[in-house]
């Protein structure tokens, strides 16, 4: 053995730097090893390198923000709230703010001041950080015992899993984690991409290509007619399909593309009903009675949207407005409020903003991320099979999952020493 320590943290992302640092604080000896050349090379890509950190949320909303895990995380989270969270990182010397839907970036709009500070407060709080990539973790009678790497062998009493999941694996995230847990007895859980683009109907999608649609309604019902997911709020439509907040939260949602097919509906104007829309349309048609019906919805509907649009209608696109059916003009009333799109698949989960599945949650405690197989073995977020929407709650699951696991491990390590 090369060295010997209190408490390995395998991965230095967000998870791992918090955890690192809190369970140095409270007396611990405590290596972080990291792969990579920096630290937090995903948490630097963030919210397009902004980092929306958290949401400035209750307890309670942010529960309701998370697709899976919601009662496995209600003790870490509660031990560790967005406000707690806000607080940390202001004492750090980081200011913040607060913007729509109540995401919390730092002032300065650069994830890079949320990695400094947190790798200065664990190599302050006394944590050593070194660079290699662990390739194994052994315990010994079902409790931790050393961690072997590419650059020695670290025996300790705890290790704490930080690896992340499967998306982005240029930032680090190949997996290793999984590996780890695995051989030790842990269950994986299906491992699929989430929070990613939604691949769909090209000959519709890519006309639209470069649209950016706000304020909108979007739906998905499977094959059996069952409504999947329903939300009001931002898309945006490329050459390959659909993605922006509202794809990106939907995909959480998607199953098994070969046991299941979903088709999305779009609602343009989700503030109007369908009479109003249809009073709403009817006065653009009187305005324009002598037009071609392409030449009339541009005071409706985006530039981009209307060949798509009048394409799923039954009406020509140089019909003069003056001859359209009332029978024509309620149906497209109804396409406007619910346009469909064949959705065919998603993006691959490298470029998922997380990944759902993995560690299986009735095999570690909720309130101390500890092993149940394993003494002394914790884990950290995304690594374990927990995951919510866009807005800033994933990383606070990151840093309540950190911060209970950092301070169990090292509170067990004071009862040991206590007992001894």
């Amino acid at each position: 053995m090369n060295e010997i320590y209190d408490i390995v943290v395998i991965g230095g992302g967000a998870s791992g730097m918090l955890a690192s640092a809190v369970a140095a604080q409270k007396g611990a000896r405590v290596l972080l090893l990291e792969r990579n050349e920096k630290l937090g090379r995903k948490l630097n890509i963030t919210g397009k390198g902004r980092c929306n950190l958290t949401n400035d949320s209750s307890v309670s909303e942010v529960l309701d923000n998370i697709n899976s895990g919601r009662d496995f995380l209600q003790s870490a989270i509660n031990g560790f709230t967005p406000k707690d969270c806000i607080e940390f990182f202001e004492s750090l010397g980081v200011k913040l703010k607060t913007e729509r839907g109540k995401r919390v970036f730092p002032e300065s709009d650069k994830a890079s001041e949320i990695v400094d500070a947190l790798k200065s407060n664990a190599q302050n709080s006394g944590v050593e950080i070194k660079k290699g990539r662990a390739n194994g973790v052994f315990a010994s009678e079902e409790h931790i015992n050393y961690v072997s790497s590419t650059i020695g062998q670290y025996q300790c009493e705890a290790v704490i899993l930080a690896t992340g999941g499967l998306s982005y694996p240029a930032t680090g995230s190949t997996g290793d984690g999984y590996t780890f847990a695995s051989s030790l007895g842990h269950t994986v859980t299906p491992l699929r991409a989430s929070l990613v683009p939604i691949v769909a109907d090209e000959n519709i999608c890519a006309k639209m290509q470069g649209l950016s649609l706000r304020n909108i309604g979007f739906s998905i019902y499977d094959d059996s007619n069952k409504l999947i997911f329903k939300d009001f709020g931002e898309l945006l439509f490329t050459h390959y399909g659909m993605s922006g907040p509202l794809a990106l939260s939907a995909s959480a949602h998607l199953g098994n593309f070969d046991e299941v097919t979903y088709r999305a509906y779009v609602d343009f104007k989700p503030a109007l009903s369908e009479q109003t829309l249809d009073q709403r349309l009817l006065r653009d048609f009187q305005k324009n009675a002598n037009r071609d019906f392409v030449n009339a919805l541009g005071d409706l509907l985006s530039r981009l949207s209307i060949i798509p649009i009048i394409e799923k209608s039954e009406i020509l696109p140089r019909t003069k407005v003056n001859s359209i059916t009332r029978e024509q003009r309620l149906s497209f009333v109804q396409l406007l409020k619910a346009f469909p799109i064949d959705i065919q698949g998603t993006r691959p989960i490298e470029e998922a903003v997380i990944t759902s599945g993995g560690i299986d949650l009735k095999e570690i405690n909720p309130k101390t991320m500890e092993s149940k197989i394993i003494k002394g073995l914790y884990f950290a977020g995304e690594i374990i099979d927990a995951d919510a929407y866009t807005g800033g709650y994933n990383l606070q699951i990151a840093w309540s999952t950190a911060y209970a696991a950092g301070t169990a491990a090292a509170s067990s390590l004071n009862k040991h020493k206590g007992e001894d």
